[in-house]
């Protein structure tokens, strides 16, 4: 798919990898929608994207109801959805059963599976209703999925019980949701970042981010929000990749701890 005149949907889009991906839509031709709870960050992604060409919507991606009246809103304001980009997400640090033998808090679990699994699902089946409206382009097809999972679903590590559970359910759902819009030529892939040169992961204390350094094969350093969004737009370019989750980790393999 070529990005030049396309409406991109970018979820978490007013920071970190979502920022990172905004831009380089914007960059490759595309007009962008922010998705995100952080208003003054939309706006301020707004602001360095240009008025032109991205827009912001304030919006809970677990909300059934408002997710729906936001595509609408998106359809009605630029006439079609090409591409969605799913990086919202949150995180907690958990065990299953604390020091003290409390077990892990109900509440937190479900509030981590809302946001990252029901809201990258509640995002993706909206896009995928607005793009098979679409005219399919001289490939056949009408517009691509790009859903964020984690190293972590792979190699989740002590704490991580929630955020991996969220992780692995979107590449758990990745193939199946391929395969059920394959026949109105919407594709699906996901990303699946190792640890990144985010603005949260940038805070934390030197030792830390060296302790993890030491642990990547090659290169030996953490991931620039950049290169996320440049896997980003070979996504879209590529028209037969398809159904496929991709590793973005210099090869590291994580510890459990």
């Amino acid at each position: 798919m070529n990005l030049s005149n396309k409406v991109a949907v970018v979820t978490g889009g007013g920071s970190g990898l979502g920022r990172a991906a905004s831009q380089a839509l914007v960059d490759g031709g595309a007009t962008v929608v922010i998705i995100d709870m952080n208003a003054e960050a939309g706006a301020k992604a707004v602001e360095e994207l240009g008025a032109n060409k991205a827009q912001f919507i304030q919006l809970d991606v677990s909300s059934g109801s408002d997710v729906e009246a936001a595509f609408d809103k998106i359809t009605a304001d630029l006439g079609r959805v090409d591409i969605c980009v799913n990086c919202a997400g949150i995180g907690i640090a958990a065990k299953t059963v604390n020091r003290e033998g409390k077990p892990h808090n109900l509440d937190h679990y479900r509030k981590v599976i809302e946001v990252n699994l029901i809201g990258t699902f509640n995002i993706s089946r909206c896009a995928a209703a607005a793009m098979a409206c679409n005219e399919a382009d001289e490939k056949s097809e009408k517009g691509i999925i790009i859903n964020t999972a984690s190293i972590a679903a792979f190699d989740g590590q002590m704490g991580q019980v929630a955020y991996s559970a969220t992780k692995g359910g979107i590449v758990g759902m990745t193939l199946p949701m391929a395969r059920d819009l394959a026949g109105v030529g919407i594709r699906v892939n996901t990303i699946a970042p190792g640890v990144m040169a985010t603005p949260l992961m940038l805070a934390a204390p030197q030792p830390v981010q060296d302790g993890i350094v030491s642990n990547i094969p090659f290169p030996k350093r953490l991931g620039e929000p950049s290169e996320f969004g440049q896997l980003v737009v070979q996504m879209v370019e590529n028209s037969y990749l398809n159904g496929e989750t991709v590793r973005l980790d210099g090869g590291v393999r994580m510890q459990p701890r």
